[in-house]
């Protein structure tokens, strides 16, 4: 985490700080965090930290442990599961509307993201290729003409992007395949397709929670004997 600078408000930026380095895996799931550590890090006071701490545990990002004070919460499946039934939900509505109705922004701004998304992946950057991501599926949510699409996203928007982030982390060399399925999806919109549209979104959705969830399911089971970590 970078140093912040004092003359914008200090809880709010210490806030946003200590979520994207959650969501970027900076602090990892079950990571314990401390206000002093993290007021010298950003080189602030304690105050701001512990509002921010306040906030992100109230959104369940961080938690109280007894033994070890404040950690970062761990990516839970069920969580996991029940935040992609709505976002597969919404995406697909989304997906939908926009074949119907925003084929012409689709096809004139659609490419450059599919584009910019995957020199993000050639990049290596994590920041850079969940920014691509998020980028990716605002604009669709846009596109759908509808605005309490975003709104309803948006209640649940930081948690996405953090599991966007959990599962960049762990399925790295399919990203690539992940700009195809993104590709596909925008294709069915600049068709006006909306079955398909919707189909394609939704299925995206799914697999990408189908997949942490058992990444991380098989990383808390316990290692036979003898079986290399």
């Amino acid at each position: 985490m970078e140093r912040l600078s004092l003359h914008l408000p200090l809880a709010d930026r210490v806030y946003r700080s200590i979520l994207d380095a959650i969501c970027e895996g900076e602090l990892a799931p079950g990571q314990r965090i401390t206000q002093d550590e993290l007021a010298a890090q950003l080189a602030v006071s304690r105050q701001p930290v512990l509002q921010a701490l306040r906030l992100l545990k109230t959104q369940g990002f961080v938690r109280d442990s007894q033994r070890r004070g404040v950690v970062v919460s761990s990516l839970d499946p069920t969580f996991i599961a029940h935040l992609y039934e709505v976002r597969s939900a919404l995406d697909g509505m989304a997906c939908r509307a926009a074949a119907r109705r925003g084929q012409a922004d689709a096809k004139l701004w659609g490419p450059k993201l599919i584009a910019d998304g995957r020199a993000a992946v050639r990049s290596g950057s994590v920041p850079d290729m969940i920014a691509a991501d998020m980028r990716f599926h605002l604009f669709l949510h846009e596109l759908s003409g509808n605005p309490l699409i975003a709104e309803t996203a948006a209640l649940h928007w930081q948690h996405i992007r953090r599991v966007i982030g959990g599962s960049l982390r762990r399925r790295y060399l399919e990203w690539q395949g992940i700009w195809d399925e993104h590709a596909a999806i925008l294709d069915a919109v600049m068709r006006g397709d909306a079955d398909a549209a919707e189909r394609a979104a939704r299925q995206h959705a799914e697999a990408a929670a189908v997949h942490l969830i058992q990444s991380i399911e098989s990383e808390a089971a316990p290692k036979k004997i003898g079986e290399r970590s």
